[in-house]
């Protein structure tokens, strides 16, 4: 590879948009949504897809639901993104989306709390 290209491909990966957020893996077999956080969108969709094609459970705590209703019933969801600053250092990007995964999963428990009292009349 010649000396240009290896200083174009360096320029064009510190200079490129970083994208994180918070995302979900849901089971179409039970509705279930697992809610996560990744400081790499486009990164975390690859290694789903990865895990669907070749039938690998990508989180231990949907094991269970993934033997039972199969790689084909789970779906990546992106719910919210996020850009990294331009002046953003890594740690406070990381404390951003840790913050966004608090606000998800607070909304998380509230949505559920809200269906039970509804279901529960």
């Amino acid at each position: 590879m010649e000396t240009r290209s290896k200083k174009e491909l360096k320029e064009n990966y510190k200079n490129r948009r970083v994208v994180g957020g918070i995302y979900g893996i849901k089971c179409s077999g039970n509705d279930r949504i697992w809610i996560k956080s990744t400081q790499n969108m486009v990164g975390q969709q690859n290694r789903f897809g990865f895990a669907v094609a070749t039938n690998s459970c990508p989180e231990p705590a949907m094991l269970e639901d993934w033997k039972a209703y199969g790689a084909k019933s789970f779906s990546f969801v992106v719910l919210e993104e996020i850009k990294k600053g331009e002046t953003q250092s890594e740690a406070e990007f990381s404390d951003d989306i840790a913050i966004l995964l608090e606000i998800w999963i607070d909304k998380q428990k509230e949505e559920r709390i809200n269906e039970h009292a509804i279901t529960s009349h």
